[in-house]
Formats: C-alpha cells, structure tokens, sequence
C-alpha cells in the first residue's frame, strides 16, 4: 500500500470519527472496496452514556367487593421491559435517522392500528445521505410506534410492533 493510500485511509476514517461525533452515533461500520482483492473494513466506535432507568410499578385496579371463597390468581408471566424482546417487533437494520413520513408535511407511513402488508414501508431510516425504507416483514396490524420522527436509532433497535 503507497503512502498516498494510507494517508487517504486515514483521512477517510477520521471523517467517520467526525460523523460519528456530530450525529450522536455509538458506533458506525463501513466497507471500502478498491479493487476486487482490495478493501478496508473499518468500525468506529464509542461509549454510549449509560441512563440509568428505575422502573415504574403500577398498582391494578382492585375490585369492588372480593368474595372470601376467591382462588388465588394464577402468576402472571414474566414481561421483558425490552420492547426488542415483544413478538412482532421490526427492528432497524442500521444506525440513522427515523423518519416516519417522505417529506415533512406529507401523511405518515404507518399509525398506530393500522393493517399492514409484507413488504409495505413502514418507515425510513437515513444513513450517510441514503433513504432506506424500512419493510414489513409480516402481514398485520401496527400495535406499537417505538420511535419519534427524527430521532437516531442503533442497529438492532426495535421501531414497530407489529401483531
């Protein structure tokens, strides 16, 4: 490898550092191909601030008269608080951008109830300048809008349910 090469690799992965910084991104992975034989795989990455999250207990509703003879209630199953872990959930292939319509000011992709078809967008998700529409990967109905419009997601972070 010319040192040419090597001061434009270097060049190249510190503009990564720089878009890493200014979108808030924890990490970003890119493949540089030269020549069929030749590339430059490189990842760039760092801490993510942790948020430390108490979680919130809600109390049920009590009835309005229990009867003495009342069996006790069977428990109820463990639920994850992660929403990645809730069946139907699509989750984003890549780190950007969320957009939930096509242009500002043009309806929404999806909205909470909505049917849905495999294959209907369900969303965009922006990465280095490219408009990645985002699948449904399944048939159904759209239970749950995990993200804002405009917000920043991680690879594998969970969008929308879908049941």
């Amino acid at each position: 490898m010319t040192n040419k090469s090597h001061e434009a690799d270097v060049a190249f992965i510190q503009a990564l550092a720089e878009l890493l910084r200014e979108n808030d991104l924890t990490e970003l992975q890119v493949k540089r191909a030269y020549a069929e034989d030749d590339s430059l795989n490189v990842r760039v990455s760092r801490a993510a601030p942790q948020v430390n999250v108490a979680p919130v207990q809600v109390a049920a509703p009590v009835a309005a008269a229990p009867t003495a003879a009342a069996a006790p209630a069977a428990a109820p199953a463990p639920v994850s608080d992660d929403p990645a872990d809730l069946p139907g959930a699509v989750t984003s292939p890549m780190v950007g951008t969320v957009y939930l319509q096509a242009e500002p000011g043009s309806p929404s992709f999806v909205s909470v109830g909505a049917t849905v078809s495999e294959g209907d967008t369900l969303l965009i998700v922006e990465a280095m300048k490219t408009m990645n529409h985002i699948p449904a990967p399944r048939a159904g109905k759209v239970t749950r809008i995990l993200v804002e419009d405009g917000s920043t997601v991680e690879f594998g972070a969970p969008l929308v349910v879908i049941e």
